[in-house]
């Protein structure tokens, strides 16, 4: 059976809770759930978005009833959109207004589909909840580990890399033993009513709005003055929180003292509102991390490969405790921001992520 691939076998056949998001690989996930003998249940988890914006939130949420109706499960609404506000969305908000670039989909995860909806499958006496997301776990007891998804391509380990381990067991993953093209003829084997639909963009309220429209609605944004490596007033900006390090776009340079090649975002200061560019040439990275809001789950002594952002390439590293610090070095620099989510696997399990805390330039 096909649920054979994501490590599920009859000791699993139980109650499942599936977030349906009304995209296919949800609604794939709650089919070979079903057809493995599970009584499975569909939950729409509805978010918060802010006024005024686009989103398909609605339209959503009437293809994942269609697809319960097609499977004949029962359905819910889950609303945690006051939830999503106050630990996503103000998280956000709050993180960009200090100059850091928080990842929002790796707090939904942990704070709501991997957080609340977990708490709420567990009082509803449900032994698990399942996603549609490109990740594996194996599970050994109490105990599990976090793999990369089989399609390289849409792993999405990284966007779980903060949820803490005795959430992860109560999960399960059944489209991350396949690659996307066989999820879609598996929704059409199914006879899913979304087979065809495309992929969803992620957080409704991020999809696509634009990011200074956006946070101008909750904290002041006003344009400030761009300086060069040597202090010279060079350019006008649009806003510090707007910018983070490597963006080479947003901004405008009136006096170019570098010949007239690109320039790239080093560093911001929102207090002062300026951010500081330089040429491609010298522009820094770091080798040196400090982490908060660690996670940890597996082992990570030696040598481990590191990425900082989604789909990123991988970095030799290390991690270090040290006082109830985890300080991470990498084998060459690389540009990251306060805020940003670092990832640590060891092959293709994940065992160590964590919110930079500093980044140490080299030298």
């Amino acid at each position: 059976m096909y649920g054979l691939r994501v490590g599920m076998n009859k000791k699993y056949t139980k109650t499942i809770y599936v977030g349906l998001s009304g995209g296919v690989d949800s609604a794939v996930s709650a089919a070979l759930l079903k057809e493995e003998g599970n009584t499975v249940v569909g939950v729409f988890i509805r978010t918060w978005h802010p006024e005024g914006f686009p989103c398909t939130q609605g339209e959503d949420e009437r293809e994942a009833m269609r697809v319960a109706a097609h499977l004949d499960i029962p359905f819910k609404t889950l609303d945690l959109s006051t939830r999503y506000k106050d630990e996503v969305a103000k998280h956000f908000i709050e993180g960009y207004t200090r100059g850091e670039t928080p990842n929002p989909d790796v707090l939904c995860n942990r704070e709501v589909k991997f957080g609340s909806f977990v708490d709420f499958a567990r009082r509803e006496g449900a032994d698990g909840i399942a996603t549609g997301h490109y990740a594996r776990l194996i599970h050994n007891g109490d105990s599990v580990e976090l793999l990369k998804g089989k399609d390289a391509s849409k792993d999405q380990s990284y966007f779980l890399s903060l949820v803490p381990k005795e959430q992860l067991v109560f999960a399960r993953f059944p489209v991350g033993g396949y690659e996307k093209s066989e999820v879609r003829k598996l929704a059409k084997r199914f006879k899913l009513p979304n087979a065809t639909r495309k992929d969803s963009q992620g957080i409704c309220f991020l999809g696509a709005i634009d990011l200074k429209e956006f946070l101008s609605k909750y904290t002041p944004i006003k344009s400030g003055d761009v300086i060069s490596q040597s202090g010279a007033l060079i350019g006008t900006h649009e806003g510090a929180p707007l910018y983070t390090l490597g963006q080479r776009h947003g901004f405008t340079i009136s006096k170019n003292d570098s010949g007239g090649e690109p320039m790239y975002v080093q560093s911001t200061n929102v207090q002062k509102n300026t951010i500081t560019v330089t040429s491609k040439k010298f522009l820094k990275g770091s080798t040196i991390f400090k982490l908060r809001e660690v996670n940890v789950l597996g082992a990570f002594d030696g040598c481990l490969e590191a990425i900082l952002r989604y789909h990123a390439n991988p970095v030799d590293a290390h991690a270090l405790i040290e006082n109830s610090t985890i300080t991470v070095t990498l084998s060459e620099p690389m540009l990251a921001a306060s805020g940003q989510t670092l990832a640590m696997y060891k092959n293709d399990s994940l065992v160590l992520a964590g919110v930079i805390d500093e980044a140490i330039h080299s030298t």
